[in-house]
């Protein structure tokens, strides 16, 4: 769950810290007091884009961190997979803006946009205000049926896509294989050069490395005859030498060594640098008869790198690439030479692939149809408690005009509200706080089955009141006791039902606007009730109603 939110520099908000609870954590406030900046800020450190507008005026930087502790086994494994180990349970998310600039970090390693929100997806799940329009999109009713199928479907998704991607790599092969026998001949003629020219190179791999080597020492030759013979004219040449030199001192010391012990040392250790440097005139000797400096070994060396080089700006840039692209050349002389061959070869394997991944699309078809049932039976069920008083929800499967990676499925929610009518599509039906309750009774149903432990709804009330609003409040209830649910609301009926109630309000001081939340104990939550029940002027009655109200909702919580 989302233990602990701190955020600096944002917006409106100097800087603010909360701790949230377990169950049902309840946001509320005046219009305008910052309550959308409070999603904004969870969604900057889930990895969402940045704006300069979000830094607070005159702020350098803006600071916004998210700490979890999680405890369910698969998220931990899933998140391990990620590279990133909670330890104790705790995984921290923050991210640091500067100037519309912002560095990601997750338990204090910088990561990218891309892997936070990779991250994030397993720890908390944002419903935001117009999230629920989604539910006018086909793609997202397969989305939201797979996901609640996602234990009967196993690894049949995966596979289906696998089956997709060989059966269109061999359509895309097969429509692009129609080729006249004018054009044949052409690239036949070419392919032939091309391979005639590799085979008559004769190229083995890592000549070009050793050839290079020996191109560096050829080219350099000039240079390194004339250090190494400057060496030796001066260590064993015929002009007066370092060898001689030493040799003369080592017979000087050897005179008088039988006089001292000390000075028979010395002469021990000259000597053996006497011997030191024989052996190095000896080597150097050895090196200069035997070098091979000519210009037309340097001639060959030059052309052979010519060649090859040539080759590699046409095939490769290593031999080893030339060497692959002239195996692929050989197989496609092959298939040009014997072209009715391999067109039916190729029209048996597009058969078999088809036929493949139609019995795979089949067999997903069979889950989805089945889950779908079980699926939107649990949905009207949920539509039911949301005060929808007669309701039929049911999920219609059309067929794609081709295969996808996902199969050949196109299914669609349908919905009536009134007895008599024939279901339709939700976009015909339904108005906006009508889509927004569905959107919480398919939340409802997946929770039932979702990991992440975190979510978060902004005003998902929209356009609701009455009893309608209380029955909303009764299911937020219900999510609450095996979720985390952070809620953004205005209506009472709902803030009641809280385990936890925060207040976001805002202020001026020193002609500065700052918003800021914090934790309401049970005599201010009940306040906070009567503001939003009474608007302007708030009564004793209006304080008596709230304090009614959240008695009834904590009688409602224990019976439920």
């Amino acid at each position: 769950m989302l233990q602990n939110l701190h955020v600096k520099n944002l917006a409106l908000i100097d800087e603010t810290e909360v701790e949230f609870t377990n169950g049902l954590n309840i946001l509320s406030g005046e219009t305008g007091a910052g309550k959308s900046i409070i999603i904004g800020s969870i969604n900057l450190a889930l990895g969402e884009k940045v704006s300069k507008e979000m830094l607070r005026d005159n702020g350098e930087t803006a600071f916004v961190e998210l700490i979890f502790h999680v405890e369910n086994e698969n998220t931990i494994a899933k998140l391990k997979a990620l590279d990133v180990d909670p330890e104790d349970g705790t995984v921290i998310l923050s991210r640091k803006i500067t100037s519309g600039r912002a560095v990601g970090r997750v338990n204090g390693e910088a990561v990218s946009v891309s892997r936070m929100k990779e991250i994030a997806s397993l720890l908390i799940d944002i419903h935001g205000q117009h999230e629920h329009q989604s539910l006018l999109s086909k793609r997202k009713h397969l989305e939201i049926l797979d996901a609640y199928a996602k234990d009967a479907i196993g690894d049949k998704k995966d596979k289906t896509a696998e089956a997709y991607r060989r059966y269109r790599a061999l359509k895309d092969e097969w429509e692009h294989s129609n080729v006249d026998a004018e054009e044949r001949k052409r690239e036949l003629s070419f392919l032939e050069y091309e391979v005639k020219e590799i085979e008559d190179a004769q190229l083995h791999n890592g000549e070009d490395e050793e050839l290079e080597q020996q191109y560096r020492r050829f080219s350099n030759g000039k240079k390194i005859m004339e250090g190494v013979n400057g060496a030796y004219a001066i260590t064993g040449g015929e002009m007066e030498n370092a060898s001689e030199m030493i040799g003369r001192a080592v017979r000087e010391l050897s005179a008088v060594s039988s006089y001292d012990e000390a000075v028979a040392g010395l002469e021990g250790q000259l000597a053996e640098v006497d011997n030191l440097l024989s052996d190095f005139n000896h080597e150097i000797s050895s090196y200069i008869s035997g070098a091979d400096f000519d210009d037309e070994a340097f001639y060959q060396i030059e052309k052979r790198l010519d060649l090859i080089n040539h080759l590699k700006s046409k095939y490769g840039n290593t031999i080893t690439e030339i060497l692959n692209e002239y195996e692929k050349k050989q197989k496609r002389i092959q298939v040009l030479s014997d072209y009715d061959s391999y067109l039916a070869d190729m029209e048996r394997e597009l058969k078999k692939s088809k036929e493949e991944l139609e019995q795979f699309c089949s067999e997903l078809s069979e889950i989805r149809k089945k889950e779908a049932v079980t699926l939107t039976k649990a949905i009207r069920r949920a539509l039911l408690d949301l005060n929808f008083l007669d309701v039929t929800f049911e999920m219609k499967f059309d067929r794609t005009e081709d295969y996808t990676a996902s199969g050949y499925d196109a299914p669609e929610f349908l919905i009536s509200t009134n007895p008599g009518e024939t279901v339709k599509p939700l976009g015909k039906v339904v108005s906006g706080g009508e889509l927004s309750r569905i959107m919480l009774g398919i939340k409802t149903v997946m929770a039932e089955t979702d990991e992440i432990e975190s979510l978060i709804f902004d005003e998902i009330d929209s356009g609701i009141s009455g009893r309608t609003a209380q029955m909303v409040s009764e299911k937020m209830n219900l999510l609450g006791k095996n979720h985390q649910i952070i809620c953004i609301t205005h209506l009472p009926q709902i803030a009641a039902m809280a385990d936890s109630h925060y207040l976001i309000e805002k202020s001026v001081e020193n002609q500065s606007t700052h918003s800021r939340i914090h934790k309401l104990d049970q005599e201010q939550s009940v306040k906070e009730l009567a503001r939003m029940l009474g608007g302007v002027e708030i009564t004793d009655t209006v304080i008596q109603n709230a304090r009614e109200m959240k008695e009834m909702a904590h009688q409602k919580k224990v019976d439920l």
